[in-house]
């Protein structure tokens, strides 16, 4: 799948905790190609190089040592995770006693079922995206593993329905018409998922370790693959060719958004009448903002996290919102402050990623 040029050996991209460079601070900038190639991975994560390369129209060797770079820098990075059918999902709002912030922020960062951390300005201070095998589970992680933690003050959680929209989804949209069909990736329009509320079968465990192993680094070649799981090249070529077929992988490119431009994050809570949920969410999801939009449990039934170029962009996307979507109530924005985790990546103030936490479930 994954071919390498014979310039760059393949082991490069075995490595699944980054030494990120801290070269240029904050003032770190992607290029134009930085982004094309962002995208184009974003559209198809495991994409031999020479079909990267031809579609941007650059060698093979130029795109792979141009990602290594980005990837050894913390730049940008592809992941892989369950696909959302497998875990019940919930979205947690956790309020802090004064002082105590930093040490909550620490601990929760820490927890494999945590996957992703916003610190947050509004009603709560963090914003936690937590998984777990079924409801007592995740019931019992949050009201102990969370909400036991000492400086917690109250938590709010938000359990996840049906996703319209997630970071797989989201496009940086740096190619250009022509790059995007050299590629020879059909146009991906996100699906409705629903998460689960209890985990049906254990996966394989040959499976969960093709999944752990691409989580540190979803470009690893099916030989590396093999090494890593103890299973031959070709075993571990079917099972994951069999996994992405049947949809229970999710593999995706990230990158560190504010040195992309896109510095602001917000967190909307928003309210629809039920006959338009659906057709809301599924249309929310398209916008080039929205990194995420679920259906939630609640008085307001859909999340809607958005990525956007400074706080100035906040009152014309909502302008946006009012003239597409009528029936939707805005009724909380959150604005994100940091975001120290994110799919199981740890992220620096700059949003580069610097090690990863292996996402596991409570109770498994």
């Amino acid at each position: 799948m994954n071919e390498v040029p014979p310039e760059l050996p393949e082991s490069v991209f075995g490595s699944a905790v980054l030494p990120v460079s801290r070269t240029g601070g904050s003032t770190v900038a992607f290029s134009e190609l930085d982004l094309a190639l962002i995208d184009a991975l974003q559209a198809a994560p495991r994409a031999p190089w020479t079909r990267i390369g031809r579609a941007l129209g650059v060698n093979p060797t130029t795109a792979a040592r141009r990602f290594e770079r980005l990837r050894t820098e913390g730049l940008a990075w592809v992941t892989a995770y369950d696909a959302a059918k497998t875990a019940t999902v919930a979205y947690v709002e956790v309020r802090c006693r004064p002082r105590a912030f930093d040490r909550v922020s620490a601990a929760v960062t820490a927890l494999p079922w945590v996957f992703s951390v916003d610190e947050t300005a509004g009603d709560f201070d963090l914003f936690l995206s937590v998984a777990a095998p079924d409801l007592p589970s995740l019931g019992r992680a949050v009201h102990t593993g969370i909400g036991g933690l000492r400086g917690v003050r109250s938590t709010r959680t938000r359990l996840g329905m049906t996703l319209y929209g997630e970071g797989r989804d989201w496009r940086m949209r740096a190619m250009n018409p022509a790059e995007r069909a050299g590629l020879g990736e059909p146009g991906t329009v996100a699906r409705p998922r629903t998460y689960s509320t209890h985990l049906h079968a254990r996966p394989a465990p040959e499976d969960q370790a093709l999944v752990t192993a691409l989580g540190a680094d979803g470009r690893l070649g099916y030989g590396e693959l093999g090494a890593l799981t103890g299973m031959s090249e070709h075993t571990a070529r079917r099972r994951l060719q069999r996994l992405i077929r049947d949809g229970d992988i999710t593999l995706r490119c990230d990158l560190a958004h504010p040195l992309a431009g896109l510095s602001t994050m917000v967190i909307y809570r928003t309210s629809v009448p039920h006959a338009l949920l659906e057709r809301t969410g599924n249309a929310l999801a398209r916008l080039e903002q929205v990194r995420m939009c679920v259906s939630v449990s609640g008085p307001y039934n859909l999340l809607v996290l958005v990525w956007l170029h400074g706080l100035g962009a906040v009152d014309p996307f909502e302008a946006q919102l009012a003239e597409r979507f009528p029936a939707l109530e805005v009724r909380d924005r959150t604005v994100a402050l940091h975001s120290p985790k994110r799919m199981s990546w740890l992220l620096d103030e700059h949003g580069r990623a610097t090690g990863r936490v292996g996402l596991g479930l409570p109770g498994l």
